[in-house]
């Protein structure tokens, strides 16, 4: 609730102009501490935006997001103008509540002085009082709102009689916070009474909190009680005058004749009935997709089209409320509170009335005014994908199309798109125990797919990514969550997609965008489930090769692909870091995402040709164009063979010069594919896989045998080995991080490390142990090398060495390793730029391109919309590597390249030519690596690089690259 003291409110202002009144609650925030002066600009460019004007002289001016920055603590100031000042809209204003808000503390405020806005004479009270203490009581004393909503509701309880139906409606308004036990005292010590039509009331006046009317049906339809029929109890909760709506809404019912159909009615039907939503009553479902709901902004939009219709429109909270208002009062429909993703329902009557309610729907879903994007995930927004794709313009023939690309390759052959399925079910059901006991079989059915997916799956990140799934199917606050609902009255497939949908919009509210995505994953578990209860299952894919298009492809949709029809993959949505993307690239499929809705609407059977190189599509291309591709693509297979055949060959350019090509890998269980692979080495082990595999850190005699695994699958060749790189987009569950804002730039890799030092001493152990010589042996070398993540100065890799050091002079050097280095990670551009310091202590670089390349343009590589902005290629990215690598060879040592951009053919010369030594990519690209190298010699690579160097952008670096 707003509070005001004496020395919030400034009496007497005079102003000639808004834009003065503007500047004096500008000077009142910064006199009090709040603000900086900088804020001033902000409170003129929002009111550039928009009007800050409320009502009832009323205006609310506070700054824009940008201006927050200048925010030092949140803060009210309230400046009187007696004699009024002409605001820009027109609008005569004697108030100005100024706001100093660090987030959006602004719309709590806001709501809270709605309740000005509704009572008569409060502008001219305003204007005229004398005292502060009298305008913060016209400001800070609201009116108690009367309270029937979902949460007042007991329906189908099992009473005997209407006085525990009477117990019961009181115990849903406690539990609400309207009524404390005096309440329920009083109801238990009082006789319900007999209204008629087989209604009862309950109702008292002690321990109310807040008005409202709690409203209890039996389970048993046929209850009677004193020779009365019990179809419904309602339970009261007065004070004072402010209960007077309800008792209209009960004496409305009484008079419509429909209270033999309450015992047959769902929460949800109850409160329609209860809201005056007859027969005769048009509706309409529309949601909120404001990003901040229905502040004023939006709100004001609303209105004004409500007022535009031929009759009364009435909105309402679908979610709880049965007392709708007029949507043509600027202070109800604020005073709903409604927040983005929440359900209104709209109504009228009248001939008009379902065109009239359509209007207004629409305005809704286009922002109201704002910017706004769909709310993703649920039956609803299942449904609407399909009509919606029909609506969206086509995409052109024999014209790329851009996406984002996601997994490298050329596919060409026809599409087979896969548009939402629809799940048709009930919202609400009677036969709890049967509902629940679905759920339940729906549940082990689903998770007996996925282990079928795991035990089908190839390994690697496809099973990882689809135990996880099988995991997350166990977890109990799932269950418990759609249980809860269930025992209310839903159905088994409303109670479990309710909780899937919830869990899944809180995972996309983190600040972390990689996180967020992760959304994505749960609501895969969750159609799985929900296609079992419904009996809904994926269209058959035709039995010639294609080219998959959905809206979002889940993990699961991944894991059953056929990849001998599977030529590629595209979405609609989707960014090149989602699981779907992750697995794409492991299964060797050319994937583009991100394409937009224009793809959902492509012909089946049309012809496309899909380059995930470039993220781009072309439907229905030319005979020439498609000639084009398909020489290409013959080229591009006929390279994949020869580099298979000769990828056990010593990688090095045409002229010998040695460039040592590795592998990246997620898993030691890998190693020996990697191999076979024609892998030199393993040059990223990202060790975090056993962290994530374990309830809590595994111990040393674990991590040795996972590691040990890779070095003997290695036979001699050399491991490198990246310390425990968690936080970030890899939380721990075992290891908190507080809530950060950016978690990117916050606790994560080594810095988060060096927090728990017996955690990385002991996984140093465990790696210097697993590479120790076998007793026996022919001591075969067993080469590690250890790496830091995200170190950014030297002083982060001496608190390691300290460790380090002391760990070689405690382990016998019988039982550890031998061959053995320490070296560090550059992704983080401030290592770059002092690679001589490290150069000089550390035993070698390897280059994370993928978040040198984040962190150089400060561009977030996961997002949907900059992420095929983020290329390595970008000469700034560059710089920093030819930085590197002329730091380490001037003190002799070693530069590896380790993300995405080894692998890219296109950058691999000009990796060479700025003179890295080796090559870090996943396993299947290795061959392909190895035949690009043998493609040029030294001194072509150097050209390139120094071609490169040269250019102003990314796009100008391919461009030259290419036509070179």
């Amino acid at each position: 609730m707003l509070t005001l003291g004496p020395d919030d409110i400034l009496l007497g202002r005079h102003a000639d102009r808004w834009q003065t009144a503007l500047d004096s609650a500008a000077d009142a925030l910064a006199d009090a501490g709040f603000v900086e002066a900088g804020y001033r600009d902000g409170l003129h460019a929002r009111e550039a935006q928009s009007s800050t004007f409320l009502g009832n002289a009323i205006a609310i001016p506070h700054g824009t997001p940008e201006s927050r920055q200048h925010v030092k603590r949140t803060g009210v100031r309230v400046l009187q103008f007696p004699q009024g000042v002409t605001w820009h809209d027109g609008q005569q204003v004697h108030v100005l509540v100024a706001i100093a808000a660090q987030n959006d503390e602004h719309l709590d405020i806001l709501r809270q002085l709605t309740h000005v806005l509704d009572r008569d004479g409060v502008a001219e009270q305003l204007a005229n009082a004398t005292s502060a203490v009298e305008v913060a009581r016209l400001l800070s004393k609201p009116t108690l709102e009367p309270r029937l909503d979902a949460d007042t509701l007991c329906v189908n309880f099992p009473a005997q009689d209407p006085h525990e139906l009477a117990l019961a409606a009181a115990a849903r308004l406690r539990q609400s916070g309207s009524v404390d036990n005096h309440f329920i005292s009083a109801i238990a010590d009082a006789q319900p009474t007999w209204l008629g039509k087989g209604l009862w009331l309950s109702s008292s006046a002690q321990g109310v909190n807040q008005p409202a009317l709690g409203v209890a049906t039996p389970a048993d339809h046929s209850l009677e009680h004193a020779g009365h029929p019990v179809h419904a109890l309602f339970c009261l909760a007065a004070h004072g005058d402010a209960h007077r709506p309800l008792l209209e809404q009960l004496v409305a019912l009484l008079d419509s004749n429909a209270s033999d159909t309450l015992l047959t009615r769902s929460s949800d039907q109850l409160l329609a009935l209860l809201a005056g939503e007859t027969a005769s009553t048009q509706t309409r479902r529309v949601r909120v997709l404001n990003p901040h709901g229905l502040h004023a902004r939006p709100a004001k939009q609303l209105v004004q089209v409500a007022r535009d219709q031929p009759m009364a429109i009435k909105v309402r909270l679908e979610e709880g409320s049965a007392t709708p208002v007029s949507a043509a009062s600027l202070t109800k429909v604020i005073g709903l509170g409604a927040r983005r993703g929440q359900w209104l329902v709209l109504s009228a009557e009248g001939d008009d009335a379902q065109q009239a309610l359509e209007r207004v729907a629409e305005t809704i879903e286009a922002g109201l005014g704002e910017k706004v994007t769909p709310f993703e995930g649920g039956r609803d927004t299942l449904s609407a994908a399909t009509t919606t794709a029909h609506t969206v313009a086509p995409i052109t023939p024999d014209t790329p199309h851009s996406g984002i690309a996601a997994s490298p390759g050329l596919a060409i052959a026809p599409v087979f798109v896969v548009r939402s399925l629809q799940f048709d079910y009930p919202q609400h059901a009677e036969d709890t125990e049967q509902q629940l006991t679905r759920l339940s079989q729906a549940i082990q059915e689903g998770a007996a797919q996925l282990r079928t997916l795991v035990h089908n799956a190839s390994g690697g990140e496809v099973a990882d990514i689809l135990s996880m799934h099988e995991e997350m199917l166990d977890d109990p606050e799932l269950y418990h969550a759609a249980s809860d609902a269930i025992s209310e009255g839903r159905s088994a497939e409303a109670g479990w997609w309710e909780a899937i949908e919830t869990a899944a919009h809180a995972q996309e509210m983190l600040a972390d965008r990689l996180l967020a995505e992760r959304a994505a994953d749960l609501r895969d578990v969750g159609r799985r489930v929900l296609g079992v209860l419904c009996d809904v299952t994926l269209p058959e894919p035709p039995d010639h090769p294609y080219i998959l298009v959905m809206d979002d492809i889940g993990p699961s949709d991944v894991a059953r692909l056929d990849t001998s029809r599977v030529r590629g993959l595209l979405t609609v949505r989707g960014g090149a870091t989602a699981h779907s993307a992750i697995l794409a690239r492991a299964l060797g499929i050319p994937a583009v995402v991100g394409a937009g809705q224009a793809v959902i609407a492509l012909n089946n059977a049309s012809m496309m040709i899909l380059d995930g190189e470039r993220g781009r599509v072309t439907s229905q291309p030319s005979e020439e164009r498609l000639q084009r591709a398909e020489q290409q693509l013959l080229n591009h297979q006929q390279r994949e063979a020869d580099a298979w055949e000769s990828r056990f060959e010593v990688a090095q350019t045409r002229d010998g010069h040695r460039v040592e090509v590795a592998a990246n890998l997620g898993n030691t269980a890998h190693a020996a594919d990697a191999v076979e692979r024609g892998a030199e080495g393993v040059g990223l082990l990202r060790t975090e896989f056993l962290f994530m595999a374990h309830a809590s850190a595994p111990d040393l005699a674990t991590q040795i045998g996972e590691y040990r695994q890779a070095v003997e699958a290695l036979d001699g060749r050399p491991l490198v080995a990246r310390t425990l790189d968690v936080g970030g987009d890899k939380p721990l569950p075992y290891w908190p991080v507080p809530q950060e804002d950016n978690p990117f730039l916050g606790l994560r890799g080594i810095r988060l490390a060096l927090t728990q030092p017996d955690v990385l001493e002991t996984q140093l152990r465990a790696l210097l142990m697993a590479a120790a010589p076998e007793a026996g042996s022919e001591n075969k070398p067993k080469p590690l090398r250890i790496m830091l993540p995200m170190v950014k100065d030297i002083a982060e890799f001496r608190a390691v060495k300290v460790i380090y050091d002391r760990l070689l002079q405690e382990i016998p050097s019988s039982q550890r390793a031998s061959d053995v280095q320490l070296g560090v990670m550059i992704e983080v551009p401030s290592s770059a730029l002092l690679a001589s310091s490290l150069a000089a202590e550390v035993d070698f670089f390897s280059i994370g391109t993928n978040d040198l390349t984040q962190y150089t343009l400060a561009i977030d590589r996961g997002h949907p919309e900059l992420s095929a902005q983020a290329d390595g290629l970008h000469p700034a990215v560059l710089r920093l590597i030819q930085m590197t690598v002329a730091a380490a060879h001037s003190h002799g040592k070693w530069v590896g390249v380790c993300g995405e951009l080894a692998s890219d053919a296109v950058a691999i010369p000009v990796l060479v030519g700025l003179g890295v030594d080796e090559l870090s990519v996943s396993a299947r690209q290795i061959p392909l690596v190895k035949a690009r190298l043998r493609e040029f010699d030294r001194a072509e690579a150097q050209a390139s690089a120094h071609l490169a160097l040269s250019k102003a952008t990314s796009d100008d670096v391919r461009d030259a690259l290419e036509a070179r």
